[in-house]
């Protein structure tokens, strides 16, 4: 089996899945600063109120345009600018909606959730170091934001400090202890450090959050496929395909498992279904490793 998994190895999953909270529908709002921000702030709260009102009906354009009319009326209505972050990130607008956090933790600095989600915007564009400057800052102001840590957790995980990204995956699921995510990438930090018992344990919680975590059924059945328990790590590859059904990693792990079971026949199918799903996903590298693994698998069938 060792043989098999050193030429032609899985693919040790790491998906990253930035979390930004709800949109808000709490607003505060500062005292009046002379007649023009008395006569237009009324106007501003319309606006905003018209924006949540669209996003509650899934109307994210008509959202965006009303957030964005409330923070042209008045600039120091931090909310506007805010929820108009989170529509504008719902689009995958990032530069905008980063700007847009921007703009709310100036209105106001004491707004943790428009920190976090800066750093947030910021981290899905790749900028670690500024990412982490403001999502510590958001964790100063509000030390129980639980998807902060998580974000955290993320740009530290990306940087390969497992040890603080397991740091502040322990605080997000702390804090945020129904949420799935924060224990899948603990799991992955884990498999990481090499502590499968502990990646093992954690990936099934993580799946006891959430039934339909694909990567956490896949991560589990690559564990059990390292331990040599084979049958239960064909079970976890079925499991994550049939939460979906386009993920051709788990088709990929099951075809191994065919192999070191001497069921050629499927293994040759499901490999050809993974290899098939990566080029319609323009995943080459692993197609062709999938093409190279169908030989070898018919040599042997011969």
């Amino acid at each position: 089996m060792n043989t098999w998994l050193k030429k032609y190895p899985l693919m040790t999953l790491i998906t990253i899945s930035i979390l930004c909270i709800n949109m808000e529908s709490a607003v505060s709002i500062s005292s009046p600063m002379g007649l023009v921000v008395q006569a237009t702030q009324p106007i501003a709260l319309d606006w905003l109120n018209k924006g949540l009102k669209a996003i509650a009906e899934g109307k994210v354009q008509d959202a965006i345009i009303a957030f964005r009319q409330a923070a042209q009326l008045d600039p120091a209505l931090a909310p506007a600018h805010y929820n108009l972050g989170l529509a504008l990130r719902q689009t995958g607008k990032l530069q905008p909606a980063a700007d847009a956090f921007y703009q709310a933790t100036q209105a106001d600095p004491q707004f943790a959730s428009a920190f976090a989600n800066l750093g947030g915007a910021l981290l899905e564009g790749n900028n670690l170091p500024l990412a982490i400057d403001y999502l510590k800052t958001a964790l100063q102001l509000d030390p129980k934001l639980g998807f902060a840590h998580y974000n955290l957790g993320l740009a530290r995980q990306l940087q390969k400090d497992w040890q603080q990204a397991i740091a502040s995956f322990e605080q997000a699921i702390i804090y945020s202890p129904n949420s799935a995510e924060p224990v899948y990438h603990l799991g992955n930090c884990y498999l990481q450090q090499g502590k499968l018992e502990l990646a093992k344990s954690t990936f099934i919680k993580a799946i006891s959050l959430n039934s339909n975590y694909t990567e956490a059924h896949y991560n589990l059945g690559l564990i059990l496929f390292e331990q040599g328990q084979l049958q239960d790590s064909l079970s976890a590859f079925r499991k994550a395909a049939q939460t979906n059904y386009n993920y051709p990693n788990a088709y990929y792990g099951a075809g191994l498992v065919f192999v070191q079971i001497k069921q050629y026949e499927q293994a040759i199918k499901v490999i050809k279904y993974a290899r098939d799903i990566y080029q319609k996903q323009g995943n080459m590298a692993w197609a062709n490793n999938a093409e190279k693994l169908l030989t070898q698998i018919r040599n042997l069938r011969r």
